[in-house]
């Protein structure tokens, strides 16, 4: 597990970095005029209509493929080259080649799935990553050298709010910027493996989870949204301004850090409950990916625009085991039969016309995503073994207290057993955790 933390500074350092940003882009500039550039054929497809049926037509085009230099006798031809104007400790150069490398390796993989285009990486950002040889611990306190013998810069960890986290962690690589200090500590992980599974479903404005211990889990991201759309309004005000008052402007990126610093810590406190309320839990979410979304639609491409389903999962990655499913069909499948469903209630609800099967739409796709994290298929047999009869002695509890939900349900299409936001639904939701929490999740006994 890997945590990090911030530390303020008033060192004037704006030299050095600047010194290492021109450093680190004279090494991207480099190792870019090296690329050597191969023409592929390569193969795509695009779909076509026929009547019911959808159809894939494939074309060949010819692409240029980089081939990134990696021998040792150019990175040691680098490194000299580098070396011969700087004024600082040597090993900076081995960190800026290293950032380099990963830079175009990023740009590389965004290049060959077609989000980049051919055009060079520029570095717009001053900071320095501090490899462990530049760096002691010792007593409570970090010295990052900066020039042997004459500058080094000195932190003192003892009194942080932090100390306490960090007992037994070992201490990692280091970002210095011009403001703050980021530290990153290596914490051993939790022994023993995950016991339970939980499937997450993401939306919108909520977060879906289903288990077959908890049942149905919703977590409202109401609040979420809520920044993104103040914000939004607030900017598009101050925007209007600006464009005639040119010293309103920086009011405008305010604004923006604003809203990314409200965001993260609404992420932060929902992925720290999410973790400490569900122990020794591996979490399933869909693998999304936001440019496969947008259609001709303004206001449902800038709801998807404001969505931060990548840093739930970031920040879930470090606190809990997580793992990632393929988002195909989760919602639009059956997960008895496998059969396309059709959507009733405006899309809220959904129903297999093969098995007849009806439940809410969110919960249908939670329901699949825990099916496949736990590598099972649709079919009646591992439904019933591993969603139906797991949740029978819940039923039976409920019943027992004088609440629940019949395992029949009422007759009608598109009445719910299985949905407590249903206006005939015989299930009462009961809250999960402390109601003195920040964050509302509530668990549905379905």
């Amino acid at each position: 597990m890997i945590l990090s933390y911030k530390i303020k500074h008033n060192y004037d350092i704006r030299e050095f970095l600047d010194s290492y940003k021109h450093l680190l882009q004279k090494a991207i500039d480099i190792v870019w005029d090296n690329i050597e550039w191969i023409e592929r054929r390569q193969r795509n497809y695009y779909m076509i209509k026929c009547g019911k049926r959808k159809i894939k037509k494939h074309y060949y085009v010819e692409r240029l493929i980089p081939i990134i230099p990696k021998s040792r006798e150019f990175k040691r031809n680098l490194r000299n080259s580098l070396l011969k104007d700087w004024k600082y400790a040597s090993h900076y150069v081995d960190s800026a080649i290293k950032v380099a490398y990963s830079i175009i390796n990023s740009w590389k993989r965004n290049y060959l799935k077609g989000k980049r285009k051919g055009n060079k990486p520029i570095v717009k950002r001053r900071f320095v990553r501090v490899k462990g040889t530049l760096y002691v611990y010792r007593d409570g306190k970090i010295r990052i050298t900066i020039k042997p013998r004459e500058l080094y810069l000195e932190f003192d960890l003892s009194n942080a709010w932090f100390k306490n986290r960090i007992k037994g962690c070992d201490l990692g690589e280091l970002v210095l910027k011009e403001c703050m200090l980021i530290i990153t500590f290596k914490k051993p992980a939790r022994k023993g493996s995950a016991v339970e599974y939980i499937g997450w479903d993401l939306n919108l404005y909520s977060l879906d989870g289903f288990s077959p211990k908890h049942g149905w889990i919703k977590v409202e991201l109401g609040y979420l949204y809520h920044i993104h759309r103040v914000h939004e309004i607030k900017r598009k005000r101050v925007q209007s301004k600006a464009s005639k008052k040119y010293s309103l402007k920086p009011i405008v990126s305010k604004h923006g850090e604003r809203e990314r610093n409200k965001a993260k810590d609404f992420i932060h406190k929902l992925t720290t409950q999410l973790a400490r309320t569900f122990p020794n839990t591996e979490h399933g979410f869909e693998d999304l990916k936001k440019r496969g979304m947008y259609n001709k639609r303004k206001k449902h491409n800038r709801d998807i625009t404001k969505q931060n389903w990548k840093t739930i999962i970031q920040y879930m990655n470090y606190k809990s085991k997580i793992k990632l499913v393929n988002p195909k069909n989760t919602s639009s499948t059956c997960p008895i039969c496998g059969d396309k469903v059709v959507k009733l209630r405006k899309g809220r609800v959904v129903k297999c016309k093969k098995c007849g099967l009806t439940l809410d739409r969110q919960l249908c796709g939670a329901i699949n995503i825990y099916l496949k994290m736990c590598g099972f298929h649709p079919s009646p047999t591992i439904f019933y073994r591993v969603v139906t009869k797991k949740m029978i002695p819940q039923w039976k509890i409920w019943m027992k207290r004088g609440s629940g939900v019949t395992t029949k349900g009422d007759k009608g299409d598109d009445i719910l057993p299985m949905n407590p936001r249903g206006e005939q639904s015989l299930m009462h939701p009961k809250g999960l955790i402390n109601q003195k929490l920040l964050i509302p999740i509530k668990v549905y006994q379905t």
